[in-house]
């Protein structure tokens, strides 16, 4: 039976529906962890969260246990909720496979990569070079994983695509605190990407990635080496208020 005009333009109403609140504040917690406005470590306050989102505590109540089951926080009996602290090896581990699934999917992009991909790429580069001169390192971080997320996508790869996305949240947390020292460093490393991309050299493509990736995991792990033992480091400052 062929459904009626009617009856489509109702199930399209029935679908169309608001995002619980506890996602969305699932996502504004999330946001402020992964751009240093909530530093790991930091005590959550149910009633702070409420006040500063707008909204009762029962949703951020909800919020903040999903936020433990994916590892964001860490829920302390007696204590209350507090940002997770990573550990090196935590980072490192991720870092590390964070390299092994881009390096692929840069040597994929050489040779699937097309026209408005690489223009894509190339605005990007762009933009994240100007964010920095504005020293809008929050700007920066979002840019470099757009970037990031660009190229995988370029690999054809949907299987590299998906496993890049599920860390990509963690890899800008990490890079976060790095986003400023890695500076004009990192841009260069990406238009460098841009040229092996053009150029069909799959191998180079691989290469410039691999060491791209190894320098920020090495960048990150030099910052956390020189944290005092109490705490990681203060988060980078922004000029742009969101």
């Amino acid at each position: 039976m062929v459904p009626s005009e009617s009856s489509r333009q109702t199930a399209e109403r029935r679908i169309a529906r608001p995002v619980p609140l506890r996602e969305s504040v699932y996502e504004a917690i999330l946001d402020m962890i992964i751009t240093g406005g909530l530093r790991p470590g930091e005590h959550l306050v149910e009633n702070e969260l409420a006040v500063l989102l707008g909204v009762s505590r029962q949703p951020v109540r909800e919020a903040l246990q999903w936020l433990k089951n994916d590892g964001w926080v860490e829920l302390r009996p007696g204590h209350g909720a507090f940002v997770h602290a990573p550990t090196a090896a935590e980072a490192d581990q991720l870092l590390v496979v964070r390299t092994l699934l881009e390096t692929e999917s840069a040597r994929l992009a050489a040779s699937n990569g097309t026209e408005d991909g690489v223009q894509q790429l190339r605005e990007l580069c762009q933009r994240g070079v100007a964010a920095l001169a504005d020293e809008d390192i929050e700007a920066v971080v979002a840019i470099n994983a757009e970037f990031h997320t660009a190229v995988t996508r370029l690999s054809g790869n949907e299987v590299l695509v998906e496993l890049a996305a599920q860390v990509d949240r963690r890899v800008r947390w990490y890079f976060t605190p790095v986003a400023r020292h890695r500076g004009p460093q990192s841009w260069e490393e990406h238009a460098a990407l841009i040229d092996a991309i053009v150029a069909g050299d799959g191998d180079g493509a691989a290469k410039i990635m691999r060491e791209h990736t190894e320098h920020t995991r090495q960048s990150y792990l030099e910052q956390r080496a020189e944290e005092p033992e109490d705490g990681p480091a203060a988060a980078p400052s922004r000029r742009r208020a969101r």
